[in-house]
């Protein structure tokens, strides 16, 4: 059985799941749906499908399986809602929606229709980051004490990778990318304890055209088995992207840029030696790393083999994940569980209710109007 699918939206991000799913042995692409008709033929004519420019349309033509939205923030409720009015399961690309509320909106009406939806999490599955959780849930770093995640370089707020429709977000682009290093803490850490355990500060550091509330965010809590989480936002920098665990047993440091997982288990503190050895055990890691990435790029340059794409892609490797528990009709084996959306929401929420704080604590004050109520 192959899963007749289709993407809704054919921006930017658009282009990895159409090359993705024209590539996975357990879907067939069949359709590419954009209000702009120049932009879906061109799509359609690449990857040899159908070409729309109503959603309605589609779903009458095409008796899908699945189907992937990729459009603005702003429209995912309602286009969802229509596709799953046609019984289709759907995956959202991230944010999944725009605010908390809308998510609840959009789960409860997902419930009600027996529909499966889910949102596209993908560094969950980056080569490093599953090495990581491998180890950590094997228990060799002992027992959990803290999950970090440096999630550095974004974009600027009024950067227009996306496209404009960004520019109506409270954080513009920076706030587009925001879900990434929310779901990593969420996904090694584990969820908050409660909502009062969560606690947001957030920086205005640039100055835009538009009336953006944030460029920078941090978001800490302590997680339901006690694990201290905090997660580090920075747009306009040089790129630091890591997930570091710290464990009682062993820590480890896996950087998503160089796809590199470092170990921490040696006692530096107990002499020179130990740092020097440390050092040394450090350089060897990232040695090694970089020797296994260059194997795997090689191996994949000399074969188009499913396997060793989605082993290498992230995207490539939720998809097939996603296409397994869609084929067996079990909602419990999609790998990205709605309650970790939810949660991922949530945690946007209390960064833009910060920024929001924070910007009308920084307004100036107008001494007229002051004046004028104590008149």
């Amino acid at each position: 059985m192959t899963l007749r699918t289709a993407v809704i939206g054919g921006g930017t991000v658009s282009e990895v799941h159409l090359s993705g799913l024209s590539k996975n042995p357990r879907t067939e692409l069949v359709a590419i749906c954009d209000l702009d008709e120049e932009i879906a033929t061109a799509k359609a004519e690449k990857y040899g499908i159908q070409a729309y420019t109503d959603l309605d349309e589609l779903l009458a033509a095409e008796n899908l399986d699945w189907a992937h939205v990729c459009t603005p923030v702003q429209t995912h409720v309602p286009v969802a809602k229509t596709v799953i009015d046609a019984g289709v399961p759907v995956q959202i690309e991230k944010p999944i929606t725009e605010t908390y509320a809308e998510f609840e909106e959009l789960a409860e009406y997902a419930a009600e229709h027996g529909v499966t939806v889910s949102e596209k999490h993908n560094h969950n599955f980056d080569p490093v980051v599953r090495q990581a959780r491998k180890r950590m849930e094997s228990g060799e770093c002992g027992t959990i004490k803290g999950v970090e995640v440096i999630y550095t370089g974004c974009s600027n707020p009024d950067d227009p990778n996306r496209g404009p429709w960004n520019f109506d977000l409270a954080g513009g682009e920076f706030e587009e990318g925001l879900p990434h290093p929310i779901y990593m803490t969420l996904r090694a850490g584990g969820y908050p304890r409660s909502e009062d355990d969560v606690q947001a500060t957030t920086q205005l550091m640039g100055e835009y055209e538009y009336d953006f509330t944030y460029d920078g965010a941090m978001v800490q809590y302590v997680s339901d088995d006690d694990v201290l989480c905090r997660t580090t936002m920075l747009g306009g920098t040089r790129p630091v992207r890591q997930l570091m665990i710290h464990g009682t047993e062993m820590s480890l440091t896996a950087d998503l840029i160089s796809q590199t997982l470092v170990e921490h288990d040696r006692n530096y503190k107990a002499g020179g030696k130990g740092r020097a050895l440390n050092n040394v055990d450090n350089v060897i890691d990232r040695v090694a790393g970089t020797i296994q990435n260059l194997r795997a790029v090689i191996k994949r340059s000399n074969s188009d083999d499913w396997d060793t794409e989605r082993l290498l892609n992230a995207h490539y490797y939720q998809n097939h994940a996603e296409s397994i528990a869609l084929e067996a009709g079990d909602p419990s084996q999609m790998p990205v569980p709605l309650s970790e959306s939810r949660w991922m929401v949530r945690l946007m929420e209390e960064i833009r209710t910060a920024a929001a704080e924070s910007a009308e604590e920084g307004a100036p004050i107008d001494a007229e109007a002051i004046t004028q109520d104590a008149e």
